[in-house]
């Protein structure tokens, strides 16, 4: 039996925002199409998926235990769609890879050798952006693909997959600060100085945003090199990337004995699912993926 792909979208659109018409909004269609498709879907699957009882859509025993089957269909579509997008002919004329300054991308150079190689034309672009930031633009369109700190969800209309680079943070303090003489320190110790915090979109996913401080009020910055900079004129101590302290600020911050630091996170690489890739983009994102 055949679904639709439009329905798969919409179910795992209300599942994701607990409204018809909220998912009508983000899918750019009319409530009453959506509300046909996943009547449609109910009667092919034999299934109820929501209970529409109250005011909004609650997930049934059923479609709860659908939602995570069919967020495996589009996952093979959109490997798919890849597939055949590469075997088609013509190369998008533009693609745009969205970074954080987190992730040290040790094979970075080799794979812009291998797109240069095999796309010749096509005109890239690189950005730095964090976390929900990132996020955001690809869900606009801004971005083709991202490599991010990986997150605990993500909206349904953006792919992921977790590649083989981590993510290594440490927390350093200027060789000025207080904490600097200490052999080893403490979450009461830290609580009792400024903490310098990412201010992204999704700032739980941030390191130093889950400590389980509460002391001195906070700042922010919207990337780790103002972060950086930040702690290394001696404002206060801060959750950074190791290797963009040991290759830009090596002599001017140190890094702190703290329990359970320092910490490593996976990476992911995310796409659109709402946009198909170009043949770049496709085989771009195929050598960040893992094998399947």
């Amino acid at each position: 039996m055949n679904y639709s792909p439009e329905a798969l979208q919409a179910f795992v659109q209300i599942a994701a925002l607990g409204s018809f018409s909220a998912a009508a909004r983000r899918l750019g269609k009319s409530q009453s199409t959506l509300s046909e498709a996943i009547a449609r879907l109910e009667i092919d699957l034999d299934l109820k998926l929501f209970d529409r009882s109250g005011r909004q859509p609650v997930l049934t025993d059923a479609g709860r235990a659908m939602l995570e089957r069919v967020e495996d269909v589009l996952c093979a579509q959109d490997l798919l769609r890849r597939t055949a997008g590469r075997l088609a002919a013509g190369v998008e004329p533009r693609l745009t890879l969205v970074l954080s300054d987190a992730n040290q991308f040790v094979e970075f150079e080799t794979r812009m050798t291998e797109l240069d190689q095999r796309f010749p034309d096509l005109e890239f672009e690189c950005m730095f952006a964090e976390h929900g930031d990132a996020i955001s633009l690809i869900q606009s369109g801004r971005a083709t693909l991202g490599l991010l700190s990986a997150q605990a969800s993500y909206p349904p209309e953006i792919g992921h997959a977790t590649i083989a680079e981590r993510a290594n943070f440490g927390l350093f303090v200027a060789h000025a600060h207080p904490l600097a003489a200490l052999e080893t320190v403490s979450y009461q110790q830290l609580a009792e100085h400024r903490a310098l915090r990412l201010n992204t979109l999704v700032e739980h996913s941030v390191p130093a945003n889950d400590l389980p401080i509460r002391g001195r009020r906070s700042w922010s910055a919207p990337n780790y090199l103002l972060l950086m900079d930040m702690a290394a004129f001696g404002f206060g101590w801060a959750a950074l990337p190791r290797w963009l302290v040991s290759g830009y600020a090596s002599g001017r911050l140190k890094e702190l004995q703290v329990p359970g630091w320092p910490r490593s996170g996976p990476v992911d690489v995310i796409w659109s699912r709402q946009r198909g890739l170009g043949p770049a983009g496709a085989w771009l994102l195929d050598t960040l993926m893992p094998a399947q």
